[in-house]
This record gives structure tokens, C-alpha cells and sequence, in this order.
């Protein structure tokens, strides 16, 4: 917005406590601008439906500095953006939701947030599986030319960034903090390698601290900035299954790939595919569905003939010869978590040799740790 004035008074109104996207909204409809609005009084602002308590708050606000934060870090640099509903760049897809963000601050690449995009969330703890699918297939779809976009979480957030990162493609973050906060403060690194050609996103103003309230306002925007969202492990109690009910609510596609029944972080993917959730195994399977709602055609960089990521854990590795001895030991491994007792039963192995064979297998990622000395094969 070039108008700093006006700037001034979108930020001033979005930071007045108990505002929010619909009564913001309310107030849109009912003023001309934001600006008309401090201009008024208590009474008429009453009247476009806002609560007394918030009116006299909007009041209390005239004339105050409550933006000089914000216009501050606006003007630190030119990779920061603030855009309001009214922005011509404003993204397109969010607009459509029943509760955009009136305003919106961007830090990094302000071309890319109208990219075609698919969401990748999923658990912050979870299985070396979960890691390995998030990662590749986020590397294999921003190869497409769709933008990654998740909310720099730990876990499978973190590896869908870093996927498409790793395929040299733009990645959207969307947080629950200000953005001038980095949050978790382990992903501080990976925040600087977003913004240099992808962005960072927030609703929250300059100086917001972490609050576990703002995260399922977070996950409204991830989903509505994008045409589908892939669940890759989550719990049936989780962050994850908001962001995917809320894509649903937003009429956007939902994908998620199954796992072991065995595995608790799979059951909230099994209970999303019960409810109509596509089931995904390959890269392909969502490109197919979005070829429904989006030119694949005019994707950029498109990749042919690209290997896809596969959650098809039975295909015999070839990177590397096994003896006959590692052979059988992942033959009676199975893909569930198996104690190390169990596998000196079925092999007939001394528990000393299999130890130390898992940790060869392990080394090569064949198989995984799952903790109180259970390991589960992964290939």
C-alpha cells in the first residue's frame, strides 16, 4: 500500500483488541475505510454491528502510535511487505475464505504468494518415515512448480520447507508469532534460506510473542492460501487435522497417506481418509487431483519423467548389495515397530550380532529407532 497514512490507520484499527478479521470486516462494509472509522464516534460505530466495549476502544486508539512498530520494520528493508485485503497483491485463494486477514505482513518474495500452492503439514515429533515423506515429497512437487507452503513448525513442517528448498524452488512459511520473531528459535537458519526466494507470512503484528491461541488462526492461512493440503503423520488429536478440516470447510482438496496401524501418529491420517480424504502413496496421485482445479500445464519449472516419492516401502533397496545375514534380519522385521527380543526369537541371531547389524542397517536407512529398543524397517 503506497499510501502511508492509510497504511497508518489499516494497522492502527487491526491492532485494537477484539477487532479480528470479521469485525474488521464489519467495519469495512459499513465505512469507507479504516481512516473513516477513527474519524467517527462511539455511537456510529455501534452501529455497523461492533460491541461498545470494542468501539470505545477504536476511539481510545485516535491519534495514538500504535503502527510506528510496524512502519518501522516496514521500512527496514526491502524484502519486508505490509498488504492490506484491498492490496491488488493481496493473495487471490486467502481472499475467498470467510475470515481473510485484513492485513497481512510478508517478509521475503512478494511475487510468489499468488503461486499455486499445496500445503504440507503433519506431526512436530514425528517417525523417520514421516520425515523421509515430507521431505520427498515436497522436493518432488516444488520440482513441479507448485509452492510449498507450511508453518515452519518442527517435525514435518520443517522438511516440507527444507524439501523444496533442497529443489532450488520457493517456499512459503506461514506463522503464529510477529514476524519479526523467528519461532521455534531452532529454525531460525531455516527462516533466513525461506526468505531469500520464498516469504514469510503473519497476521500478527510487529512484536506478537508466541500464544498457543494464534496457531489454529495460523492454520486457517495455510490452508487458504492453498488448493489442497497433504497430511503426512499426525496424531488424532493435533494441529495438523485443524489445518485439514479447515481446508475442508474452505472447500480445498485434502490428501493424506496412510501408515501402519501400529503407529499412533498415522491414526489421524486414517481417521481423515474414513471422512473422505484422498489417500495418497506417490507424488503423481496429488497431481492428478490438482490437474482438477489448476493448470498443471502452467506451472513453472515443470519436471518430466521426474522419479516420485512413493510411500511404498516394500520395493527392494539397490543402492547397495546386503549379505545374506542383513537379508533375513529385515525379512522378519515387518514394517511395524519389533522389539530386538523378537527379532532374536525369529532369527535365531545372538541379540549382540543383531545389535550391531541394526546399527549398520540404520547407518544406511534401512531401518529406524523407534525408542525403548524397538526398530521398525523402512525400505
Amino acid at each position: 500500500m503506497k499510501n502511508t497514512d492509510e497504511l497508518e490507520s489499516w494497522i492502527s484499527l487491526w491492532r485494537v483488541k477484539g477487532i479480528g478479521p470479521k469485525n474488521f470486516q464489519k467495519l469495512l462494509r459499513f465505512f469507507d475505510s479504516p481512516s473513516a472509522v477513527f474519524d467517527s464516534n462511539t455511537s456510529k460505530i455501534q452501529q455497523a454491528g461492533i460491541s461498545q466495549k470494542i468501539a470505545n476502544s477504536i476511539i481510545e486508539q485516535k491519534d495514538s502510535d500504535a503502527s510506528k512498530a510496524d512502519i518501522e520494520w516496514l521500512s527496514a528493508s526491502d524484502k519486508h511487505h505490509i498488504i492490506t485485503l484491498e492490496c491488488e497483491q493481496y493473495p487471490k485463494l486467502l481472499k475467498q475464505i470467510s475470515d481473510p486477514p485484513c492485513v497481512l505482513y510478508i517478509h521475503g518474495n512478494l511475487d510468489i504468494i499468488n503461486d499455486p500452492q499445496l500445503a504440507i503439514v503433519g506431526s512436530r515429533n514425528p517417525t523417520q518415515s514421516g520425515i523421509s515423506s515430507a521431505y520427498e515429497f515436497s522436493k518432488y512437487l516444488s520440482s513441479t512448480g507448485l509452492c510449498i507452503t507450511s508453518g515452519l513448525a518442527l517435525g514435518i513442517d520443517g522438511m516440507a520447507h527444507q524439501g523444496a528448498i533442497d529443489a532450488n524452488a520457493p517456499t512459503i512459511a506461514v506463522i503464529a508469532t510477529g514476524i519479526d520473531r523467528v519461532y521455534p528459535a531452532k529454525h531460525r537458519e531455516l527462516a533466513h534460506k525461506i526468505v531469500e526466494k520464498g516469504a514469510i507470512i503473519s497476521e500478527f503484528c510487529i512484536g506478537t510473542h508466541p500464544d498457543s491461541r494464534n496457531f489454529p488462526r495460523r492454520n486457517r492461512i495455510i490452508s487458504g492460501l492453498s488448493y489442497g493440503t497433504l497430511v503426512v503423520e499426525a496424531a488424532q488429536q493435533s494441529g495438523s487435522l485443524i489445518t485439514a478440516r479447515l481446508a475442508g470447510e474452505q472447500n480445498r482438496e485434502v490428501f493424506a497417506i496412510p501408515g501402519s496401524i501400529h503407529n499412533p501418529l498415522a491414526r489421524g491420517c486414517h481417521q481423515l481418509i474414513r471422512q473422505g480424504a484422498k489417500l495418497v502413496e506417490t507424488g503423481q496421485d496429488i497431481m492428478e487431483e490438482m490437474a482438477s482445479v489448476i493448470e498443471i500445464d502452467s506451472l513453472s519449472n515443470t519436471v518430466i519423467n521426474t522419479q516420485l516419492p512413493t510411500t511404498d516401502t516394500n520395493q527392494k533397496n539397490s543402492e547397495c548389495e546386503l549379505d545374506d545375514e542383513y537379508l533375513q534380519l529385515l525379512d522378519q522385521m515387518g514394517f511395524d515397530p519389533v522389539p530386538i527380543d523378537d527379532l532374536v526369537i525369529k532369527t535365531g541371531f545372538s541379540t549382540e550380532s543383531i545389535s550391531a547389524m541394526l546399527l549398520m542397517l540404520e547407518l544406511q536407512d534401512y531401518v529406524s529407532s523407534t525408542g525403548s529398543g524397538t526398530y521398525m524397517r523402512l525400505k
